[in-house]
C-alpha cells in the first residue's frame, strides 16, 4: 500500500483578494513541502472534478446554484466578510470534492491505504446553506456521506483538529447518526460555536474546546484521555480528518501553541485507530494553515505518517 495524494492546479486558480490569508500560495507551499525525495513514493493523483450530485449529499441545488450564480466573469466577489469567489472558484472546490471522494474510494478499493487531499478552498466552515469562513462546500462531510452511500458503510468518523471549530461539518453531519464528528479547537475564537454541550441529534458531535495558548503536551494528553477513547468506542469503519495547520505556533489567526511534531502525533494516534477499526482507511482532506513556512513543515510531517503507516 501507498499513500495516495490529490491535488490539482485548480486550487491555485481559486482567488482571493491580495492580503487574504487563503491564499493559492498555501498549495504552493505544500507542493515545494512534498516535492523532498522522501516523498517520491507518494501516488499522486488529480483531484477529479465532483459531480453536483455529490454536493448535493450535503447541500441543496438552490444553494449550488446560488454559488455558481456569483462567480464574477473577472475579479474577485465577495460573499461575506471572509469568503471570496472568483470565477474559477467553483471549480476548484468541485475537485476539492472530488478529490476527497475519490480518495475514499482508492482506500475502500483493493489498495486500501491512506490518502491526503490538498486542495482549496477549504471546506470545514460551509453549512448547509451558507458559504463562510473562507469555505463554500462542505468537503469532509460530503465524503462521508458519500462512503456511507457509495460503500454501505455505517460508522465514519470525522475528526477536525483545525484550531478553528467546524462549525458546517457539524451542521452538515448533525443529524446523521452514522457519523460520528469530533472537533477539537481553540475557544473563544471564531466562529463562536463549538461548546462541549453541543452533542448532536443522536450524542454523534463531541466538542473539544482548547484554551488560548494550550501546548502540545496538554494538546497530547487531551486526545489521549477523551478524543481517542470516544472514536475507539465508535469503532469507525472510515476515518476522515479535517487537517487543518493553523494551530501552529506561528500562524497569525489563533493562539495555539503546537509544532510540527504534533501533527506528526495525532496524525499517527489516528492512523493507530484506523488500523485497529478500519484496515487502515484514514482519508485526511487540507483545511487552514496559513502561515506558509509552518504550513509546509506541518503538512510534510503529516503526509511522512501517514507513508510510515501505509507502507
Amino acid at each position: 500500500m501507498t499513500t495516495a495524494f490529490y491535488t490539482h492546479a485548480d486550487g491555485e486558480a481559486h482567488q482571493t483578494p491580495p492580503g487574504h490569508p487563503e491564499a493559492p500560495a498555501r498549495l504552493a507551499a505544500i507542493a515545494d513541502a512534498l516535492a523532498a525525495r522522501e516523498f517520491d513514493a507518494l501516488d499522486r493523483q488529480s483531484a477529479p472534478l465532483a459531480t453536483e450530485e455529490r454536493v448535493r449529499l450535503c447541500h441543496p441545488q438552490a444553494y449550488i446554484d446560488r454559488i455558481r450564480r456569483a462567480l464574477p466573469a473577472a475579479g474577485i466577489y465577495q460573499l461575506d466578510a471572509d469568503t471570496h469567489v472568483s470565477n474559477m472558484s467553483m471549480q476548484a472546490a468541485l475537485r476539492a470534492v472530488g478529490g476527497a471522494c475519490a480518495a475514499v474510494d482508492r482506500v475502500m478499493g483493493a489498495q486500501g491505504g491512506n490518502a491526503f487531499v490538498a486542495m482549496r478552498p477549504p471546506g470545514h466552515h460551509a453549512e448547509t446553506e451558507k458559504p463562510m469562513g473562507f469555505c463554500l462546500f462542505g468537503t469532509a462531510a460530503i465524503a462521508a456521506k458519500y462512503a456511507m452511500q457509495m460503500h454501505g458503510l455505517t460508522r465514519v468518523a470525522v475528526v477536525d483538529f483545525d484550531v478553528h471549530h467546524g462549525n458546517g461539518t457539524q451542521d452538515l453531519l448533525w443529524d446523521e447518526s452514522r457519523a460520528l464528528f469530533i472537533s477539537s479547537h481553540q475557544m473563544p475564537l471564531w466562529p463562536g460555536t463549538g461548546n462541549a454541550d453541543e452533542t448532536g441529534a443522536h450524542g454523534n458531535v463531541m466538542n473539544v474546546p482548547l484554551k488560548p495558548g494550550t501546548d502540545g503536551a496538554a494538546f497530547r494528553r487531551i486526545y489521549e484521555d477523551i478524543v481517542l477513547p470516544q472514536l475507539d468506542r465508535f469503532a469507525p469503519e472510515l476515518v476522515i480528518v479535517s487537517a487543518g495547520f493553523d494551530a501552529h505556533r506561528d500562524d497569525p489567526l489563533a493562539q495555539l501553541d503546537l509544532l510540527e511534531d504534533d501533527f506528526a502525533w495525532v496524525t499517527g494516534a489516528l492512523c493507530d485507530l484506523a488500523a485497529k477499526h478500519a484496515d487502515g482507511r484514514l482519508v485526511s482532506v487540507l483545511e487552514g494553515g496559513y502561515a506558509l513556512p509552518a504550513l509546509g513543515r506541518s503538512v510534510a510531517a503529516h503526509v511522512k505518517v501517514l507513508m510510515e503507516r501505509s507502507a
